[in-house]
């Protein structure tokens, strides 16, 4: 599938994806991957009604999604939201290729004591996850949106 940005994002589906995200990259859908969301119906209600008008949401587990972008046709400007770094990883692991990611909101919180700027924390195990994206050749980026200017989440961590 034609997939114009994969985003970590902790909050998903929110004013920064809402208002800048979706306009600035004509987004047509948007596929949230976390195997939580998509068993809680509550979450999952949540995130409909947050869902631009015009826009398609899929809420799918981490191996539907990987099942559903995994070369399947399908429309243009997918938007891809992952709540953490876990999740990108373990679609890498799958096989699915991954050009690059922005990395858009990791918010404080226990255990998350490394910052490599506004609004990404990180744990220990975030950035083992983080140093096996970038050796597996995703692009990385740091930015909140799409007229931040990017860090380079590895050098940051240097």
């Amino acid at each position: 599938m034609p997939v114009a940005l994969y985003r970590i994002d902790d909050r998903l589906i929110h004013g920064q994806v809402v208002e800048s995200w979706v306009p600035y990259l004509k987004i047509a859908e948007i596929v949230v991957v976390s195997d939580d969301i998509a068993s809680d119906d509550i979450r999952r209600t949540i995130m409909r009604f947050s869902t631009p008008e015009g826009v398609e949401l899929k809420i799918l587990k981490v191996q539907e999604a990987f099942d559903c972008l995994n070369g399947a046709p399908g429309p243009q400007n997918i938007l891809v939201l992952l709540p953490g770094l876990k999740e990108a990883a373990d679609l890498l692991s799958k096989g699915l290729k991954i050009p690059s990611l922005n990395i858009g909101g990791m918010h404080y919180c226990a255990g998350k004591n490394i910052s490599i700027g506004r609004a990404i924390f990180l744990s220990d195990e975030d950035c083992g996850y983080l140093k096996f994206l970038a050796g597996a050749g995703v692009g990385l980026e740091g930015r909140g949106v799409p007229n931040d200017k990017p860090i380079n989440p590895i050098e940051a961590l240097l």
